[in-house]
């Protein structure tokens, strides 16, 4: 599958070099046409039903501009008590340098962390301390105070200041604090009502922290998380231009849900974009992710995404892989979902009587519902001009069920401007239909292939690592007795779904 292709150029995480201080700039006002503010019926959905709980909920749409500025926020100041201990733990921080060493120091309390040095000196706010050369004391007093109930959270300067200038080498010997850290500052910038003021911070963290941009991190869900609830969808563009190839356990104390959440937020802020293909390549990663026996429920809310977005980029359901889990093929079967994509897009009454059913509000699937119904007309003015090379405008408004010419011929001429249609409308309403121009050009071509090569080459060393892992290795001297029950290549993904059938009555 063909991953999102960059917008920018994101920023290097292979040193300690300062990231930028700030995410792009979030121009709420480019996805206008897809999310409206004043009709929550009409925007693409930002979360699963509640029963999936996986991502935050949907905030209310924030003006265009940057979400830089958290430092502007209004911070609770209170001193704290010091405590000379924290001296002495701050210097065998400092002296720490393995990940061994790092968590012999985890039973250090919150409250410790969050105390002043013996002088009475706050360690963040009285310059002490540095993000660069000191990362792990930081890291360790920012989470706890932004983990603590009884203590206040830091400012959100200081928190800017650590995420743009830490040293990742030495924050990956404490995975399990940068975690904390992030789930703090979406809870700190929820606590002064201003959830978009973690975006910045979380930026920094998720593009500093990874060895490679390809690398999962449990900071990846919490950040594309906040970009959804808070509809800075713009903001997550330079995170999922790089597909994730690697997951390191060691780096970060990951969980298989952390993958589902990230895939699923990443394909809501790429169909919130409109940028359909690369929604469906991550929403169909979370559809069709490994399960033991039952799939997770975020996964069929994937599911029932992607057959929205395929009618949308298609016109028509796309199968779904043949590893897809074989519960959430039966359980899309006897949906609505599925009544909607076998009567799309011909039957129209249909449509419209499926469309009524209460659970795409439910879902929160009706934004993508009414995008597919809006593309009805074209999709039916397509599959015209495989059988009429010439039709008027009033024969085509028939065939669509649309009244007024004038409409009909502003559908055609958005159609042909758009690469979408090939034809020539005459003075008397006569509309000629010819093959559309080629929408790929020689250096796409190319471009296409070079990227394809590069792709085989990495399946082809992912493949040989896989054969030489361990829990592969075991799995195969398990079975080299009993050739009868050893999996085939579909079971090694999770059950089985969908055949090439799967569209087609029983």
């Amino acid at each position: 599958m063909s991953p999102p292709q960059p917008s920018q150029s994101g920023p290097s995480v292979s040193d300690a070099a300062p990231a930028p201080t700030s995410p792009p700039e979030v121009a709420t006002s480019s996805v206008s046409a897809t999310i409206t503010a004043t009709d929550p019926a009409a925007s693409v959905p930002t979360t699963a039903p509640a029963a999936t709980a996986a991502v935050a909920s949907v905030a209310p749409a924030t003006a265009a501009g940057s979400v830089a500025g958290a430092s502007t926020a209004p911070t609770i100041t209170t001193t704290v008590a010091s405590d000379p201990a924290l001296d002495a733990l701050l210097t065998r921080i400092r002296e720490a340098i393995s990940g061994a060493q790092i968590a012999a120091l985890s039973t250090a309390t919150d409250a410790l962390l969050a105390s002043a040095l013996a002088d009475g000196s706050d360690p963040v706010t009285a310059g002490v301390l540095t993000p660069e050369e000191d990362t792990l004391a930081l890291l360790f007093i920012l989470s706890a105070r932004l983990q603590s109930s009884q203590s206040p959270n830091p400012s959100f300067d200081a928190i800017e200041e650590f995420c743009a200038y830490f040293d990742p080498e030495k924050a990956r010997l404490a995975p399990a604090r940068v975690t904390i850290l992030a789930k703090g500052i979406v809870r700190a910038a929820e606590a002064i009502a201003n959830p978009k003021a973690a975006i910045s911070p979380l930026y920094n963290l998720v593009t500093r922290y990874p060895p490679t941009p390809a690398h999962l991190t449990t900071v990846h869900p919490v950040f594309l998380s906040t970009c959804v609830s808070t509809r800075h969808f713009t903001a997550a563009l330079p995170v999922l231009a790089t597909p994730i190839m690697n997951i390191d356990m060691s780096l970060s104390d990951l969980n298989y849900n952390d993958h589902l959440v990230y895939h699923y937020a990443g394909g809501l802020a790429l169909a919130a974009l409109k940028r359909w293909r690369d929604a469906a390549d991550y929403l169909e990663i979370c559809a069709t992710a490994p399960a033991q026996q039952i799939p997770a429920a975020l996964q069929l809310e994937a599911c029932k995404k992607l057959v929205l977005v395929h009618l949308i980029m298609y016109g028509e359901a796309v199968q779904l892989p043949k590893y897809t889990h074989a519960v959430l093929v039966r359980m899309l079967r006897s949906s609505p979902y599925w009544s909607f994509a076998k009567a799309y897009p011909q039957q129209r009454a249909s449509l419209q009587s499926i469309a009524k059913n209460e659970i795409f509000a439910t879902d929160k699937n009706t934004g993508l519902l009414n995008q597919a119904l809006d593309r009805v007309p074209r999709w039916i003015i397509k599959k015209l001009t495989s059988t009429y090379l010439t039709l008027s405008l009033p024969d085509i408004a028939k065939e669509i069920g649309v009244d007024s010419i004038d409409e009909v011929r502003e559908i055609l001429v958005d159609m042909v401007a758009s690469g979408e249609l090939g034809a020539h409308i005459s003075v008397d309403g006569t509309v000629t239909f010819s093959d559309p121009p080629p929408p790929y050009s020689k250096a796409d071509i190319d471009r296409a292939l070079v990227h394809a090569q590069s792709q085989a080459k990495l399946l082809q060393d992912t493949e040989r690592t896989l054969a030489a892992s361990k829990d592969y290795l075991t799995k195969a001297v398990r079975h080299k007795d009993d050739p009868g029950n050893w999996p085939g290549d579909e079971d090694l993904h999770g059950q089985p779904g969908g055949r090439g059938d799967m569209w087609q009555d029983d």
